[in-house]
């Protein structure tokens, strides 16, 4: 099997370096072809990147290079095409982990997304330490994503789940938290940030304290990974995951980071090509870390599309993404808030680009909807976060999500979309 080398381990990777593209928003934005559209022929404007962020040119590049110069299964030929193959993958793997500033390589095992990167903790780890009687920690504000794996390792073990509860602003109880914490807690189960709400959690806190009492703990990166620097060595993250396509690369592809001493006790996920070390009648022998919980032919091209979009961020840098997304939803925020009978829900003091509200007479799907004859893409629904819904006694949100190829002409469109809903149920 061919693979790129390995780093040593606590040898340490070269630093991400970002911030070299110093174009303006306006070019930057040129770079997303799907922008140039119009929807019921007005311009479209999209704010649901949330839920999956668009592709820049440079990302497309890369899918296609791929397809078109050297598209050939990995780890397994030692032909020209699948050296270039396996060389561009094990290249997004480094790249990932310098991303998050992991220890090595290693450390980063390549999933479908952060779905099934929380189920491989849960079938791999959550069975091999969660017994009857232990007690999990979940947000409040979990995606069910973060929510329903962990119920299923309750019902299979008798283990108990506990919420950690938030206030009216969105914004974890780190008393209460506090309080529940006790060494019977084995694993706490925390957002970065929150899809539906916007809020951008302690995580750092929220590990220590868990920490302290033996929990391991279990991020779900996916709002955090395009919008924030992250460093997984100073967060002391056990394990922290991430999907592609919510950070300007492809579907089908995510991260899960688990540090290296965790992930060298752990079984494999699944069984079949390229996780094994040698196959016989009498047995099986897998092969190393990361490469044993990866089995049969990957998501090749959509790794090299993520890497290509790590990259990207890269190049423009995310503490200066992140300053600028931060002014659109604060322009947004105090635009839309001037109209009449709206909500907010997430009013968090630390948030990330994230809008959800509704009209109290207007039900979310009605906002979407004619907001879709604007031109206006928004997220309506529950978000898979019904229990947020139903913290907040409500069915559903309306929720618009900006990135860095927003600009201040969608926040004028979404408000004067929203001016045309409110006239329309006058």
């Amino acid at each position: 099997m061919t693979t790129a080398p390995h780093h040593k381990e606590g040898e340490g990777l070269e630093p991400l370096h970002e911030g070299a593209d110093k174009r303006d928003w306006s070019e930057i934005r040129q770079d997303f072809p799907v922008l140039k559209q119009r929807v019921h022929d007005k311009p479209l404007v999209y704010l649901d990147s949330a839920a999956s962020s668009q592709m820049p040119q440079q990302v497309l590049d890369a899918l296609i290079d791929y397809h078109s110069n050297y598209h050939s299964n990995v780890h397994r030929g030692v032909h020209t095409l699948s050296q270039r193959a396996t060389n561009a993958y094990e290249r997004a793997r480094l790249q990932a982990a310098r991303y998050i500033n992991a220890r090595s390589e290693r450390e980063i095992i390549f999933v479908r997304g952060a779905t099934e990167g929380i189920n491989l903790v849960m079938f791999t780890w959550g069975r091999q330490n969660i017994t009857e009687g232990d007690r999990i920690l979940i947000s409040a504000m979990e995606h069910h994503a973060n929510i329903v794996p962990w119920q299923m390792l309750a019902e299979q073990t008798g283990a108990r789940i506990e919420v950690i509860p938030m206030n009216d602003r969105g914004e974890l109880d780190m008393k209460a938290y506090r309080e529940l914490l006790s060494k019977d807690v084995k694993l706490v189960a925390v957002a970065h940030v929150s899809n539906a709400l916007g809020t951008i959690n302690p995580v750092g806190e929220v590990i220590e304290l868990a920490h302290a009492v033996g929990a391991k703990v279990v991020v779900d990166g996916c709002q955090a990974a395009p919008h924030l620097p992250i460093d997984v060595q100073d967060l002391d993250a056990d394990f922290y995951t991430f999907s592609s396509h919510k950070m300007f690369g492809p579907t089908g592809i995510g991260i899960l980071y688990g540090k290296f001493d965790i992930l060298d006790t752990l079984p494999p996920f699944q069984g079949g090509g390229d996780m094994i070390d040698t196959v016989s009648w009498e047995g099986t022998t897998y092969e190393e870390v990361p490469q044993r919980f990866e089995a049969g032919t990957p998501s090749i091209a959509a790794a090299v599309g993520m890497g290509a979009a790590i990259d990207y961020i890269a190049g423009i840098g995310r503490a200066r993404i992140a300053e600028r997304e931060h002014e659109l939803l604060s322009l947004a925020t105090e635009k839309i808030l001037t109209l009449d009978k709206i909500r907010i829900f997430g009013r968090a003091e630390h948030k990330a680009a994230v809008l959800s509200f509704d009209f109290t007479d207007i039900h979310p799907n009605d906002i979407g909807m004619i907001l879709d004859t604007c031109g206006v893409a928004v997220r309506t629904g529950q978000h898979c976060a019904e229990p947020v819904m139903n913290w907040f006694g409500i069915h559903a949100t309306a929720r618009a999500s900006f990135a860095l190829y927003n600009n201040e002409d969608d926040v004028e469109a979404l408000v004067d979309g929203l001016r045309f809903v409110r006239d329309l149920f006058a």
